[in-house]
């Protein structure tokens, strides 16, 4: 992460594009921890291409570090009404809430627990395991 962080500087310098200023703000937000920074950068993508689905990826991912999950929620959705993103899907599948786990005393990483809940899953007792 720290090579792109340098890479994203460069080629921000090199050409001032809403989609290098996007990358850079996730890469500075994550390296840097400069969290505000990052927002403001990818609102300023935004601004310019609203239609691209990667800008409000990296917004929504800098959300996440900082810790504002309904925000980086409705982020993913507006990428989403914009563009089909599977980076996208797969960050709102990844904050799914989880079912409890299925025999409540163990550990829901228990391998009982763990094949039962995949078990009840496939005979369609328990929808939607994760």
């Amino acid at each position: 992460m720290l090579a792109a962080l340098s890479n994203f500087e460069q080629a921000a310098q090199l050409e001032d594009s809403p989609r290098h200023c996007s990358y850079l703000a996730y890469s500075i937000a994550r390296e840097r921890g400069q969290l505000k920074r990052g927002i403001t950068l990818c609102r300023e993508a935004i601004a310019q291409e609203p239609d691209t689905s990667d800008h409000y990826l990296n917004l929504g991912r800098i959300q996440l570090l900082a810790g504002l999950k309904a925000e980086a929620i409705e982020t993913f959705r507006e990428g989403m009404r914009h563009q089909t993103n599977q980076k996208i899907v797969r960050e709102l599948q990844k904050m799914e809430p989880r079912k409890p786990p299925v025999i409540a005393f163990l550990h829901r990483d228990n391998p009982l627990n763990k094949y039962l809940g995949i078990i009840l899953a496939r005979l369609g007792l328990r929808k939607g395991e994760s």
